[in-house]
Order: structure tokens, then C-alpha cells, then sequence
């Protein structure tokens, strides 16, 4: 039932980011090129999605339980560190160039478009990157020096 929902939710953010354009890379480069032809819609979206989550987390936290009965775990973590710092430009920067982020990378993937192809390999390939480094700077160092 969980597989389900989570299927549902991800077709309505995905005709979500069609039926808004920001599945369109130009559009979301119009709204970031602030010294050009600046395409506000992009902002438009934004604040949608941020109300809703407002409401959404406001809900939440007076739950422990979805509504399909599965435990609510909200993110404590409220540290701003480096590691938060550099993804974020990472993000960014990937963003402001490709005019693609990850949500409507996938979109135009499902939708056999290129420009999703060639985001989504590299996407895959980072992610992997992150997971590889992660397990190596947490898995206990074996010492093989010759004097053990």
C-alpha cells in the first residue's frame, strides 16, 4: 500500500512540474537570469510548495503516525555545517547551469527526453560517489604496517 502512495505522490509532484514548466530548462534559467528577461513564475511555484509544506510539517509534528500508519521521522538536524553549505552550492551551481534540478530531471527521463538522460547518469554517478565516500570515511581502518 506504501509502494502505492508513494507512486501517487510522485505522478502528482511530476504533473506538477509539467503543468508549471519547470520541466523546462529555459524557463527555470529565465527565472534565475536576474540581469535578463526575468521569468517570475519559477517563484510562483516556490512559495506554493512552501506553503503547503508549512502546512504540511505543522500537521506532522502533532502526529507519530502517517496516515497510512507508518512512523512520521522528521529531520532534527538543524546545524548549518559545511557539508550542508557545499551541497547546496553544488546544487546550485548544477542547477543555474543545467536549468534542471532532480525532481524534473526525472520527469523529462520518464518522458524519454535527452536533457534527462544527461542529467540523470551524472546525478546517479554523484550519488554513488557520496555513498562510496561516506562508507569508506566510516568503515574502521585496518592497520597493515609491518609492525603489528
Amino acid at each position: 500500500m506504501n509502494l502505492l502512495f508513494s507512486w501517487l505522490a510522485g505522478l502528482i509532484f511530476g504533473i506538477g512540474l509539467i503543468i508549471s514548466g519547470m520541466t523546462n530548462p529555459q524557463k527555470v534559467i529565465g527565472f534565475l537570469d536576474l540581469a535578463g528577461k526575468w521569468d517570475p513564475s519559477l517563484a510562483f511555484v516556490m512559495v506554493g510548495g512552501i506553503t503547503v509544506a508549512i502546512i504540511a510539517f505543522f500537521i506532522a509534528r502533532k502526529r507519530t503516525l502517517t496516515l497510512l500508519g507508518l512512523p512520521i521521522r522528521i529531520p532534527t538536524q538543524t546545524k548549518i555545517d559545511r557539508r550542508l553549505i557545499i551541497g547546496g552550492l553544488v546544487f546550485g551551481i548544477g542547477w543555474g547551469l543545467a536549468g534542471i534540478c532532480p525532481g524534473p530531471a526525472l520527469v523529462l527521463l520518464g518522458g524519454g527526453i535527452s536533457k534527462g538522460v544527461v542529467f540523470v547518469i551524472p546525478m546517479i554517478i554523484g550519488m554513488g560517489l557520496f555513498e562510496w565516500f561516506e562508507r569508506r570515511k566510516t568503515k574502521p581502518q585496518v592497520n597493515n604496517s609491518p609492525n603489528h
